[in-house]
């Protein structure tokens, strides 16, 4: 037990001295610091790896790499640290690993490194071009190319990376080139393809690049750096699952390109393109109509441009026309190795009155790069009828107290064919009989094959009418039948179901538009109901409050004060509450003075 307890204590005093001895060992200054690269000479498009390792503890972010990058394109540093113990004696050795691609031809000096207080040796590298290699055909390699080494501020240049593989690789990236004042976006996916080049066949991946400058002056485009990860050669291994990898780095040549300032004498929004076009659309075709809104989409497209560069669409209107534009949309897409962008703006107009305006022509100036000269995209000048509200009367009815039906109705059911019908046969038969008895005497044998001839004319057409009547009414049964019992919630006014005179079912159907929210359907729901409500006897006084709510909903719809989208909703909903509380107190207060006046129509039909 006794023996026990004392080789304890030894293993204790033993592993006190031994972590006192490895802490201050630990602690210890930089005894020294060296420099390797791994190739000397390098050509142009390969990459140096250096490696600077210090012997002794020190910090990891010791390492700057700040000197290097005035002849060489620093990468990517990694660092790794290492302690042995030998003999009780603690040994720390700290490495850091960067990778270098030359900037140009010549001979570099990688200058001294100093890492807490201890320096490196200065070593001076070979940087060759890719002609002085060996005969032996190349394995990797990346080359670079641009449609335009000469061109104007904000115009496109097309950049072409190809990277060249002679045999399979395990990983592998290709960073995009870089230019000071300059947007750079990938054009579209890669495309890989096999070729033959001094007589080896490689593996080719194509990539390329829209290149927009920012700025003029000459800029140098940098090449793309491509890393790679293939299999190393090992004889010694003879199963591939023991098989480590190596790295392997290229790098594209670099280019220069100049750009030129804006021409002298442009005093309009710089626009550089190979084309440039304008147009538009109007969804609710060519008709106008006063108080009504339509809705004006003009497009403004342009090749080989972002859409930051797009100015906005000038538009006039004469004074007769309220504006409530809506936000304007950009985009940028890609085809055909070029960017092609849009700006689309939305405009609701309400022309306020009726008569015959012009709408001005909308011009665009644009800079053309292949001609060099301004040119201009324009929509022509375009001329305009608007006609009166629909609810405004046309003509005075004949017979002052009795109503008539509008003439404004999109589509009327013959309700009228029976009364018709029936007054033109007896007033027919009465001229018949009288030309019968007033010619009587002088030639019965030849009037009567004529009144036979006359009398089955009209009893054909007594029929024909008859029939008429029949069909109407069963139509106008099964409208109503289907009004009550249908699961549709409302009927898009202008339509072919359900149009008639029936007030009911307009007010209904007005209703459903209102509680559907369906603002694009309630100003024809609306002129409808209204021409049913009063048989085309519309005075605008007597509907001024329906008529300022639908304006406030318009203007609160197509303001171009943009707020929330919930909020907005809330206050649509809010109005058109109001509108729906209004339709219900003037459809009141109209037919209780119907009443009184006593101007109510009779039945057109008997109750079935």
């Amino acid at each position: 037990m006794k023996a026990l307890l004392q080789s304890t204590c030894f293993i204790f005093m033993l592993t006190t001295l031994f972590s006192a001895v490895a802490s201050t060992n630990a602690f210890a200054d930089v005894n020294a610091v060296e420099a390797t690269i791994d190739r000397n000479p390098v050509m142009i498009d390969e990459a140096i790896r250096l490696t600077i390792t210090a012997d002794g503890s020190a910090d990891r972010d010791a390492f700057d790499s700040s000197p290097l990058l005035k002849d060489f394109v620093v990468g990517r540093t990694s660092v790794s640290s290492q302690t042995s113990i030998v003999n009780f004696d603690t040994k720390r050795t700290t490495v850091w690993t960067t990778t270098l691609f030359p900037r140009k031809e010549g001979t570099f000096t990688i200058p001294s490194l100093t890492i807490e207080g201890k320096s490196t040796k200065p070593i001076q590298v070979k940087v060759i071009p890719v002609q002085e290699q060996s005969n032996v055909a190349r394995d990797y390699f990346v080359t670079t190319d641009i449609d335009l080494k000469e061109a104007y501020l904000n115009q496109q240049l097309l950049y072409t990376v190809k990277l060249f593989l002679s045999s399979n690789i395990e990983r592998g990236s290709l960073q995009a080139p870089e230019m000071q004042n300059a947007e750079i976006k990938q054009l579209g996916e890669d495309k890989q393809y096999t070729d033959i080049v001094n007589g080896r066949r490689y593996q080719i991946i194509e990539r390329q690049f829209a290149v927009v400058p920012q700025a003029s002056g000459e800029f140098t485009l940098r090449g793309p750096i491509f890393t790679g990860e293939v299999m190393a050669a090992n004889t010694n291994q003879r199963f591939g699952f023991f098989n480590r990898t190596q790295q392997i780095n290229r790098v594209g040549p670099d280019i220069t390109v100049n750009i030129k300032p804006i021409p002298q004498g442009i005093d309009y929004p710089w626009l550089p393109s190979e084309m440039v076009r304008v147009d538009e659309e109007w969804p609710q075709g060519d008709t106008f109509v006063a108080g009504e809104p339509v809705t004006r989409i003009v497009t403004l497209t342009a090749l080989g441009v972002v859409e930051e560069q797009l100015p906005d669409i000038p538009e006039f209107y004469p004074p007769n026309f309220k504006l409530y534009p809506d936000q304007s949309n950009t985009t940028t897409v890609e085809k055909d190795q070029s960017l092609i962008s849009q700006r689309q703006t939305s405009l609701a107009i309400i022309p306020t009155q009726a008569g015959n305006f012009v709408l001005p022509e909308i011009t665009v100036p644009w800079f053309n790069t292949l001609t060099q000269q301004t040119e201009y995209a324009t929509i022509p000048a375009r001329s305009i009828t608007v006609a009166p509200a629909s609810g405004v009367n046309k003509g005075k009815p004949a017979n002052a107290n009795t109503p008539v039906s509008s003439s404004t109705m999109v589509e009327n059911v013959p309700n009228d064919i029976p009364s018709t019908a029936a007054q033109f046969s007896t007033d027919a038969d009465n001229k018949t009989n009288g030309s019968n008895n007033a010619s009587g005497d002088a030639n019965t044998s030849k009037i009567r094959p004529l009144y036979w001839v006359v009398t089955g004319v009209f009893i054909a057409l007594f029929i024909i009418a008859l029939a008429g009547w029949l069909y109407t009414y069963r139509k106008l049964k099964q409208s109503r039948t289907f009004g009550q019992n249908s699961s549709v919630k409302y009927v898009v006014p202008g339509s072919n179901a359900l149009t008639s005179l029936d007030e009911k079912a307009q007010y209904q159907n007005l209703m459903s538009v209102i509680k559907a929210k369906d603002i694009r359907s309630l100003s024809p729901s609306l002129k409808q109901w209204i021409n049913a409500l009063t048989a085309g006897n519309v005075k605008h006084s007597q509907f001024e409050s329906i008529n300022r709510i639908v304006n406030e909903l318009y203007a609160l719809r197509f303001s171009a004060n943009k707020s929330d989208a919930s909020v907005q909703t809330t206050q649509i909903t809010k109005v058109l509450e109001e509108l729906s509380n209004e339709v219900k107190r003037t459809r009141n207060e109209w037919k209780r003075k119907d009443a009184s006046d006593n101007h109510t129509l009779s039945n057109l039909y008997p109750a079935s």
